[in-house]
């Protein structure tokens, strides 16, 4: 344990290759890694998700459904054709009734953004610190499948 905190302090902090996702096991939390599980989890339930909600008022939000999926594609061009011909700077003043607010437009979320990136040096600590753990004999069996007998199982109703 020692010599993984040493190795880590001389390798620097990790980095995540591609885009941000989370690793297959991911809501595991294996014994030496509690505190990046932690901060992991945090930033999902914080800063990945008042993103994700933010992209979903924009209406950048992705559907499992095909069909809703096309829909959301072509009012993203249409709105993209309308923005360019209208948008000439990259800030805009919005009056309200009472207050003047500027309103940066590189903060907004934009179609192609990914909320994980909020939490891309989490994920990069807890990819490295589970890679290691998961290794290790007592938690080993946090990524083993495991069977449900046959008499758990749910009965279905035929007839």
């Amino acid at each position: 344990m020692v010599w993984n905190r040493i190795r880590d302090a001389l390798s620097g902090p990790p980095t995540l290759e591609g885009p941000s996702k989370l690793p297959p096991y991911f809501p595991v939390e294996p014994s030496g890694c509690e505190k990046h599980a932690e901060k992991l989890f945090a930033c999902l339930a914080n800063e990945a998700t008042a993103k994700a909600r933010d992209m979903e008022k924009m209406g950048y939000g992705k559907s499992y459904y095909e069909d809703v999926e096309k829909e959301r594609v072509a009012k993203l061009s249409q709105q993209q054709k309308d923005d360019t011909t209208t948008a000439a700077a990259a800030t805009t003043t919005v009056k309200n009734d009472d207050n003047k607010a500027d309103i940066d437009k590189s903060k907004l979320p934009s179609p192609n953004d990914n909320p994980l990136d909020e939490c891309r040096l989490a994920i990069a600590y807890y990819k490295r610190c589970c890679d290691r753990e998961l290794k290790k004999k007592k938690n080993w069996i946090l990524t083993e499948p495991y069977r449900v007998q046959e008499e758990y199982r749910y009965k279905s109703k035929s007839g």
